[in-house]
């Protein structure tokens, strides 16, 4: 049982400690006295140590019984695709078991979607960022998409069978307009004046940049390579001591010296006045041209800042 305990991440379902001969009384004893705590309806944490995250999403899992696995945003966090979201679990029914508290309830065949990470069963990414599709922004689904790509657990073939099997599902529109628009780097924003920069020029038809790439020794926050433009966007904290000061000349220099153009705007500048901003940008890359000339942009209409 203290080998089940750990692999469960500290919890253990009813069913379980009665398969290894516990009876209903020796259990409540063990709850009296502190050594078994109810995590949920017929599921106990083990010992006075709280849970991590693993367990808690362990315990609603066994709290749904046979077949449940951890789907949409939880399943996202823990493919590491995501950063946050509610606790979700999808059966493979679609009646019975009545509502868990804290726990969002999902009922759904699952054959051929359920895979294992860190023990715990979870939904393939391919379901995962399907089910997902219908519980989030565009914006945020386009950022699942790229980190799953950079994971390299991306797989478009299964993403496009699931949707092919159900085109009416919630969320299908969002994932026909990201497997069709979305280019695999151009969304993966670090901070919010990156991403309150990106919005800014994805509002005004600017087409997308790469986020966050490499180019040469440094890493930059956005690229047009075909422009050789980059951007960089100067947060209040990160950039006001004399050493960042120091290195952002000399990354300058250095991005120079390999032909590319850098242009820096402050956090001042992309909250107060984010049309000049994106002005200035939309001057770099096609000079003094009027909008009727820009080349199409990749960038949709609704994707926001999420």
């Amino acid at each position: 049982m203290e080998t089940l305990v750990r692999a469960q991440h500290g919890v253990v379902s009813a069913a379980q400690l009665g398969a290894a001969g516990m009876s209903e009384a020796a259990i409540r004893r063990r709850v009296q006295a502190g050594r078994l705590r109810r995590v949920h309806r017929g599921v106990y944490a083990v010992g006075p140590m709280d849970l991590s995250q693993h367990g808690r999403w362990m315990a609603a899992v066994l709290a749904c019984g046979q077949g449940a696995v951890l789907s949409h945003q939880s399943a996202a966090v823990l493919w590491k695709i995501r950063s946050w979201g509610a606790v979700e679990v999808t059966v493979p029914t679609r009646g019975g078991r009545r509502r868990r508290p804290g726990i969002v309830v999902h009922r759904a065949p699952l054959v051929g979607h359920v895979s294992s990470r860190d023990r715990i069963p979870v939904t393939t990414p391919a379901r995962t960022l399907v089910d997902l599709a219908g519980a989030v922004t565009l914006r945020e689904l386009e950022r699942a998409f790229d980190e799953a790509e950079r994971l390299r657990l991306l797989k478009l073939g299964a993403i496009q069978a699931l949707l092919a099997a159900d085109p009416g599902r919630r969320g299908a529109a969002s994932l026909r307009v990201v497997i069709g628009s979305h280019r695999p780097g151009s969304t993966r924003t670090r901070t919010y004046l990156e991403e309150q920069f990106f919005a800014a020029c994805n509002r005004r038809g600017i087409p997308r940049p790469d986020v966050n790439v490499d180019v040469g020794q440094d890493t930059v926050d956005f690229l047009w390579r075909e422009a050789r433009l980059v951007v960089e966007t100067d947060g209040e904290g990160s950039h006001l001591t004399r050493y960042a000061f120091e290195e952002d000349r000399a990354r300058d220099v250095r991005l120079a010296l390999l032909g590319y153009e850098v242009i820096r705007f402050t956090y001042r500048q992309v909250e107060d006045d984010p049309d000049a901003v994106a002005g200035a940008v939309r001057t770099l890359l096609y000079g003094r041209r009027s909008d009727r000339e820009l080349p199409t942009s990749r960038a949709t209409s609704n994707s926001g800042s999420g």
